[in-house]
């Protein structure tokens, strides 16, 4: 547990209201509040790994990722918002640019 606290040091997620980080009312009446239609949520795991820990391989050292979703309960089930947005390695790179390494331009 203790290595993925190190590593995961966020949540998961949270509300998505009028503000981005929408604190909301995660209790109601002192139990937790059920999630209800049209509510959302960001779904958000991601993996931060310190730059001066000599456990982990010296390449993945100071790096950090995290892919999030934007998710709205419907009564079926619920909607990706962001399902389109890109995720996979190689859709990244299409964006942000192929094989830079730190420092380069």
């Amino acid at each position: 547990m203790v290595f993925c606290i190190k590593i995961l040091s966020h949540g998961i997620g949270h509300w998505l209201g009028m503000d981005v980080h929408d604190c909301g009312l995660y209790f109601k009446n002192g139990q937790a509040r059920p999630i209800e239609e049209n509510m959302c949520f960001t779904v958000e795991p991601g993996l931060y790994i310190p730059a001066d820990d000599e456990g982990a391989p010296a390449k993945y050292r100071g790096i950090g990722i995290r892919i999030e979703d934007n998710i709205r309960v419907t009564r079926q089930g619920c909607e990706n918002m962001t399902s389109t947005a890109p995720k996979e390695i190689q859709d990244l790179e299409k964006v942000i640019g192929i094989g830079l390494e730190p420092g380069s331009p």
